[in-house]
């Protein structure tokens, strides 16, 4: 089985059928990462779609200085924050009910609605934003967020505390 970097040179080549095999290995993460912010199979997949028409456009240009996955992500939290602002944030999420691998913050409080969080989410700088995307959509430990991002795993886990105090501050459930 060929790994991802492998299938990046075949279509860069001009092989069609390595992008196939792309998108087979991946899609399901990606929509599986859209329906985590919003909840619904047909927004998810037309995101994921979006994903794939921009990696299938971009990915000639793709230069093998991280892993495939890493690219990925950044494309798809850049689709999310364009979604999200472009939709105002409507659909609802709690903190809470994502599990966590590692460091669990289970401070946050139950009756904050999806709305208003992301809301709230939407409002945050983007360091802080993406740090709270990828631990809450995507479930990821803060060493794959720093690998990803290109921050410290210190400044993931600096970025995600502030951001969770920002955010208890302003839906004021403390």
């Amino acid at each position: 089985m060929q790994n991802d970097h492998e299938l990046i040179r075949k279509y860069q080549k001009g092989i069609p059928t390595a992008f196939d095999e792309i998108v087979r290995r991946h899609l399901s993460n990606t929509i599986g990462f859209f329906f985590n912010i919003t909840r619904d199979q047909m927004a998810s997949e037309d995101l994921a779609q979006d994903v794939f028409f921009k990696l299938y456009k971009h990915l000639k240009n793709f230069r093998f200085e991280s892993a495939f996955t890493t690219y990925l992500y950044r494309i798809n939290i850049n689709t999310a924050n364009s979604w999200l602002t472009r939709n105002k944030w409507k659909n609802y999420l709690h903190l809470d009910q994502t599990p966590d691998r590692g460091e669990r913050d289970s401070s946050l409080e139950n009756e904050w609605t999806k709305k208003e969080l992301w809301d709230a989410v939407a409002k945050l700088p983007n360091k802080q934003r993406i740090v709270v995307m990828m631990r809450i959509a995507q479930e990821l430990p803060y060493k794959e967020i720093s690998e990803i991002t290109g921050m410290s795993v210190g400044s993931a886990k600096v970025n995600y505390h502030h951001a969770v105090n920002t955010l208890r501050d302003w839906l004021s459930y403390d």
